[in-house]
């Protein structure tokens, strides 16, 4: 793996994700829906993927595309940070964790 870089400022974060084709989205994870919810980047056809869906009963294990408001509230509740793969020239690395600060 190439050098990392760890993000925690949301323009950052949001123009790496844009410059991947990236979507914030978040899966409900807990026994109660609503309860403990597990924050997820989505590229390209993933991100369309969730409006084809029918509907499906909460917790069913799918994500949910949300606004960046949204998911930028739970990543800073929650002193989290994002660790990407630094830019190489002629290079789009998508990989990315979601840590903790």
């Amino acid at each position: 793996m190439a050098d990392t870089v760890t993000l925690t400022d949301h323009d950052e974060i949001r123009t790496w994700a844009a410059a991947r084709a990236g979507f914030p989205a978040i899966v409900d994870v807990s026994p109660e829906p609503g309860t403990q919810a597990m924050l997820r980047l989505v590229f390209d056809q993933q991100a369309y993927e969730d409006e084809d869906r029918p509907e499906r009963p909460p917790n069913a294990g799918g994500y949910d595309l949300v606004e960046w408001d949204e998911w930028f509230k739970i990543f800073d509740e929650r002193k989290l940070a994002l660790v990407v793969a630094a830019d190489e020239p002629g290079r789009r690395e998508e990989f990315h964790e979601i840590v903790r600060r």
